[in-house]
């Protein structure tokens, strides 16, 4: 007896353990620095929209910096703070230090370098003219680059732990570092033309498929699954209490992680998708309201017990706020995905609040609340003020409803006016400006929102910072004993092809097959499907009582197949969203009547995408009245089908374009984009007239022309050797065509390039007098018959 208890006992081994923290003060810092970077210039565009006086310049326009803000707030706000939540709780989850001190310096330096890039680049116009994927090629290398780094980093650290199992925050972390690398090299895939300048690989409907493919994902496995670990490991940390349910966990992370990757199509309804699709991301959309809110209660439900508590410590006062506006942001969205009411709010103001609160609310106060218990445990010390910090919660708590009520005043107004008919069925407001006017007030409110959130986040940095100077750096320290693995010897098999998985393949099965099989047959699997899940669950759970060890027990003890099964389920939703798009594609481009851009148009839609006119204009028109009342017949594929990238825009300060082509001469498009209100009064929009001195680069024409044939786009050896001298061409007849109105241009200048690519908009064959196309206008748009102004 004593020699086995010897023998256990030299098993053992003691090891002491000092974290690396520093790089957790070193995300912390960045954090805070570039949160207060990316609200004040989300500050600075949002009284840009209220009055347009206060535009200066092509760097210091909307236009240009809205793609700033949001890349700050996303990528170095929201960024470093989930970086240094992984970090510090990651090495005390596992017991280990991080693998690499090296790998966590260069993933952070790194991450502030690509930040910097995106600073200096974004006002300069380098952009790829994709919401959160603006940046340019050379900076996504780096991105992709420098996440490797992490994932290597984290990877190592979880083969190299001294504990076993993987907690529930793990899992998501675990998801996060998979999923986020395979969205974002996707999505932004592209042919290079010189050093700053690309073109999407993908282009029209393919290409909005793959962006909200990413788009909706980078929210949900950037801004989401990574907090939420962060909320399963500080929450239960800082309330003193487990989490509520392992088994919701369980249901939560699953379930979210299967279904938010086929949801991306719900900002795609109403457009040219196929129905299918459409359909597809509003019924995922909706089923995700389940695993959101089990999250949401999972860690409301962990205060039980304490919630005394929560009226005197600030940390928890920020961590409830924040998985409040979780709940709402997580109820709004699937409720947006609905068809009726996407009808209404798509394009408008309404989703523009919807992002707050998330962004402010969820991401922002997880911050705030991760940082004030973070920071004095860095440094060895209590809070400076915890009066200032609840100052901050109620001045923050202010200023993110006042963003989000204003918003959604604007954006029902909006809507509302927009579809508004008169007693003769024509528009109440066809003036899009009229709808425009009114919200002004709102605009207001939003930038007093702003500040204040803005105010708050000023007052936390000075209360953290004040908390730091008063203590001194300090790295954790732990002892560990390790000893040998008790878990049952079990082979990969029984782990990858386990009950749970099985019975996921049979009901996927099940569900895919409905959906290409007539409606009875459709009805029929989609019952069957429903019963086998049902039952499945009900024979897992009866099989299992009995067990010592889950099958989930024992892959939570196996980060490869954990890490496998997840990218597995995230893949299947990837995979069978994107392979019928490119087939789709295909099929668009052997049938399409659309004419590639002129090399003048191509260069007039460079600068467009330079400009960030796609933050206030889309270009795609639904099948819906008012929407063909105002704009002309709705949009088809293959309008866009030789866009890289697509232009369908998700937000309408300004009119749809989509139809834009022959609506108004030359001379109009010449006054509109020097002085807006000479044309349009009332237009918030800013003016440009630097574009009548800055000059297209025709040396770069044809490079351009070719990087296009390479993704697709048909242009013949003829157009690509004589790009230059047609570019010419068609430049001095919209010169000729102004001076014969009295208005002066030079034919080299990036304003008429702008003009020949607005006037095509619409004519797929292209404008009367540009090469190959038709004499006279070919669609009721460019007929001058739509019955309704759109003024801008």
């Amino acid at each position: 007896m004593s020699t086995d208890t010897e023998a256990a006992s030299a098993a053992v081994e003691k090891r002491e353990i000092t974290y690396n923290d520093g790089v957790v003060r070193q995300f912390v810092a960045a954090s805070m620095v570039w949160g207060i970077v990316g609200m004040l210039v989300g500050l600075v565009i949002a009284l840009q929209l209220a009055d347009h006086r206060l535009n200066f310049g092509p760097m210091l326009s909307y236009g240009r910096l809205r793609p700033l803000h949001t890349n700050a707030v996303i990528f170095a706000f929201v960024g470093n703070m989930l970086f240094a939540g992984i970090y510090y709780s990651a090495q005390r989850l596992l017991r280990v230090r991080m693998a690499s001190d090296a790998l966590s310096r260069v993933h952070f330096w790194g991450w502030q370098g690509i930040i910097v890039a995106a600073a200096v680049t974004l006002p300069l116009g380098f952009t790829q003219a994709k919401e959160y994927a603006e940046l340019e090629w050379p900076i996504d290398l780096a991105v992709a680059g420098v996440w490797v780094v992490f994932a290597v980093n984290f990877f190592w650290t979880l083969y190299r732990r001294n504990e076993k199992h993987l907690y529930v925050a793990l899992w998501f972390y675990i998801a996060t570092v998979v999923t986020v690398a395979m969205l974002y090299i996707v999505n932004n895939l592209a042919v290079p033309v010189g050093l700053f300048k690309s073109y999407a690989l993908f282009g029209g409907a393919q290409d909005a498929l793959t962006q909200w493919w990413y788009g909706h994902n980078a929210v949900a496995f950037f801004l989401t699954t990574p907090i939420l670990g962060i909320m399963y490991y500080f929450l239960p940390k800082a309330a003193g209490r487990p989490v509520y349910s392992y088994r919701l966990s369980i249901v939560h992370f699953w379930a979210l992680v299967f279904m938010y990757i086929w949801a991306g199509p719900h900002h795609l309804l109403f457009t040219a998708l196929p129905d299918w699709a459409q359909s597809l991301g509003m019924v995922f959309s909706l089923m995700l309201w389940a695993p959101s809110w089990g999250g949401m209660l999972n860690g409301l439900l962990t205060l039980r017990g304490a919630w005394d508590r929560v009226r005197q410590d600030p940390v928890l006062k920020f961590f409830v706020a924040a998985l409040t506006f979780y709940g709402m942001a997580t109820f709004e969205g699937p409720l947006l995905s609905i068809k009726s009411v996407n009808g209404l709010a798509h394009y408008t103001d309404w989703i523009v609040g919807h992002v707050p609160e998330g962004a402010l609310g969820w991401n922002g106060f997880m911050a705030a609340g991760l940082f004030y218990w973070l920071v004095p445990r860095l440094y060895g010390t209590k809070l400076h003020s915890k009066s200032a910090a609840d100052a901050h919660f109620w001045v923050g708590t202010v200023g993110i409803l006042l963003y989000v009520v204003s918003m959604w005043v604007s954006g029902i107004s909006q809507g509302l006016m927009w579809r508004a008919l008169n007693e003769s069925g024509g528009l109440q407001y066809p003036n899009f400006v009229e709808t425009l006017e009114v919200l002004k007030p709102m605009y207001w409110a939003r930038a007093a929102g702003g500040t204040l959130y803005l105010s708050g986040m000023v007052l936390m940095v000075w209360n953290l910072w004040k908390t730091a100077r008063s203590g001194a750096p300090v790295d954790g320290r732990a002892e560990v004993l390790v000893t040998p693995s008790e878990e049952p010897k079990v082979g990969w098999a029984r782990l990858l092809f386990g009950p749970p998985v099985v019975l996921s393949a049979v009901l996927l099965g099940l569900f895919g097959v409905a959906a290409v099989v007539n409606d009875t047959a459709s009805v029929t699997l989609a019952a069957v499907a429903v019963f086998a899940g049902v039952f499945g669950v009900v024979a897992l759970q009866l099989s299992q009582s009995g067990a010592k060890v889950t099958w989930h027990r024992l892959i939570e003890g196996r980060a490869l197949v954990f890490s496998a099964l997840t990218a597995l389920a995230v893949l299947v939703g990837g995979v069978l969203e994107l392979i019928p798009s490119l087939v789709m594609q295909e099929t668009d481009r052997t049938v399409t009547r659309t004419n590639p851009y002129t090399p003048l148009e191509l260069e007039g839609r460079d600068v467009y995408l330079r400009e960030g006119c796609y933050n206030c204009h889309s270009q795609m028109i639904r099948p819906l009245r008012f929407e063909t009342l105002r704009y002309g017949e709705p949009s088809r594929l293959e309008d866009s089908v030789y866009d890289h990238p697509f232009q369908w825009g998700s937000k309408r300060t300004g009119p749809d374009l989509a139809r834009e082509g022959g609506r108004y001469p030359n001379l109009w498009h010449y006054r509109h984009m020097t002085d807006p209100r000479s044309t349009s009064p009332g237009s918030n929009m800013p003016p440009y007239p630097w574009l009548a001195t800055q000059r297209v680069d025709w040396s770069r024409t044809q490079g351009k022309l070719e990087a296009l044939h390479a993704v697709g786009v048909p242009y013949t050896a003829q157009e690509l050797s004589t790009a230059t001298d047609t570019g010419h061409a068609q430049a001095q007849a919209i010169v000729r065509d102004l001076a014969n109105d009295g208005a002066t241009a030079d034919p080299d200048s990036e304003l008429v390039a702008l003009i020949a690519y607005l006037q095509r908009l619409g004519r797929p064959q292209g404008a009367p007098g540009s090469p190959g196309a038709p004499a006279t206008p070919t669609t009721p748009a460019a007929a001058g018959t739509t019955p309704a102004t759109a003024t801008h």
